[in-house]
């Protein structure tokens, strides 16, 4: 059984010699990583990373920064709401540290999107493809099964706990220096690769693997005795996850809504599915006497979505608390979301369903993610076959293009390539876009 006192850590990867608990200078440690999190590159970068739909134009839909501060803010609420659960909890003998499960929920979710590339999830399918389908499979014999499996199943969850963990070049050891509960919380399949049965789903590279190792178990997260080499989740990664569930879900409907892929009526009766059951009698006359006053439609679907994440959150730290036990003993399967029951396991299936059918087939969406297979998979062409032969007068000058921090002193293939998927899946869509163009000679650089 897994124990609040070893799960809550403000120790830091990387200056573990310095391990306090205190607060400094007005902030806890936890808060720290939030603000770290929130001043670094690659978060502003992901102000131009793909969400579901293209970059905005003319109308402004959510993107990978706006999502991760959303998700941050229902992160912070399950946090706070589960903490003050726990305080009453007689068994629970240590207690200093439950009030700042807010800031750790908030910081795992600010940061659980760092890792993914550009062009939407559909950029992790672009760079596994270029060593299932392209000339990267030609690497195959030269590196180990673990790491050929962290390539060909390329995922943003391990992408993001090796940029917040990996000593780049020229920074500092333990990357952002994270605590060791912040960074386990985030950290949704805590297995490698090769254990993933071949889906884009695990929680680590093989070059962190030291790292993951160390970090689990200073907290203690157990091992699955029937599957060697799978943990426990860290109890807090399940509110992470319901809070990227809530907004991912919620929020597409909104923004298919603003570009008029559902229409208002559609979309106010997908919201107010939520509220169906005899119980809600109260609030669908309260929704209507709101109505009354405001009469934007945009307004009002920003209205109803409001309403139904609050719904949302209290029922998942409800689901969360009645179920402590077992995930504290490492036994709780699926996610907090898939126990959700009545109106709202309904409604949301129901978005579920449109989701599919409506916005994730859009002709935008679907053309971003066709875009972004051919412009990752010739970026990741061009500068593999630069780095494995070096010597070679251009591969010198696209190597020059590549940042100093992703450039390593690795001699081995693995090592080597992994620093191209660094540069890559860093990208925004922007700079790949226009990169592509350039190096294709689509476009030239223009001067002055």
């Amino acid at each position: 059984m897994m124990q609040w006192d070893q799960l809550l850590s403000a120790k830091r990867l990387g200056l573990e010699e310095r391990h306090t608990n205190e607060i400094h200078d007005a902030r806890s440690q936890f808060q720290r990583d939030y603000d770290r999190i929130i001043f670094s590159s690659p978060f502003r970068r992901l102000q131009d990373k793909t969400q579901v739909f293209p970059l905005p134009g003319s109308i402004f839909v959510h993107n990978r920064l706006t999502h991760s501060l959303e998700v941050a803010s229902v992160g912070r609420s399950l946090g706070n709401m589960v903490a003050t659960d726990l305080e009453k909890r007689p068994d629970i003998e240590h207690k200093e540290l439950l009030p700042e499960i807010g800031s750790i929920v908030s910081s795992a979710c600010l940061a659980h999107d760092l890792g993914n590339p550009p062009f939407g999830h559909s950029g992790e399918s672009a760079i596994a493809s270029y060593f299932t389908n392209g000339q990267g499979k030609n690497y195959r014999e030269e590196m180990a099964a673990e790491e050929w499996a962290d390539l060909t199943l390329f995922e943003g969850n391990a992408n993001a706990f090796r940029i917040l963990s990996h000593q780049f070049k020229g920074r500092r050891a333990g990357g952002f220096a994270l605590t060791y509960t912040t960074l386990a919380s985030i950290i949704k399949y805590p297995f490698p690769s090769y254990m993933a049965g071949g889906k884009q789903k695990f929680g680590y590279f093989q070059s962190e693997k030291e790292t993951f190792h160390r970090i689990i178990t200073d907290l203690g997260l157990p091992e699955n005795m029937n599957e060697p080499g799978k943990f426990a989740r860290h109890p807090l990664v399940y509110l992470v996850e319901a809070a990227d569930d809530i907004c991912y879900q919620i929020m597409d409907v909104e923004d298919a809504h603003k570009l008029k892929i559902l229409t208002y009526e559609e979309t106010e009766a997908l919201l107010m599915a939520f509220f169906a059951s005899e119980e809600d009698t109260k609030m669908r006359e309260s929704i209507q006497r709101n109505f009354k006053t405001v009469t934007d439609r945009n307004e009002r679907i920003a209205y109803l979505r409001a309403t139904v994440i609050g719904r949302l959150v209290r029922e998942c730290a409800t689901i969360f608390m009645e179920n402590h036990d077992t995930i504290l003993a490492g036994s709780f399967e699926g996610s907090l979301f898939k126990r959700l029951a009545g109106s709202s396991a309904e409604a949301m299936n129901h978005i579920k369903k449109v989701s599919v059918s409506r916005i994730y087939s859009e002709r935008s969406v679907v053309q971003i993610e066709i875009a972004g297979y051919k412009i990752l998979g010739t970026l990741m062409e061009e500068f593999t076959q630069a780095i494995m032969n070096e010597a070679n007068p251009l591969s010198k000058k696209l190597l020059s293009i590549i940042p100093e921090q992703y450039r390593n002193d690795e001699q081995s293939t693995y090592g080597k390539i992994q620093s191209i998927v660094d540069f890559v899946s860093g990208m925004t869509d922007p700079f790949a876009l226009d990169l592509y163009r350039k190096i294709t000679g689509i476009s030239l650089p223009q001067i002055g």
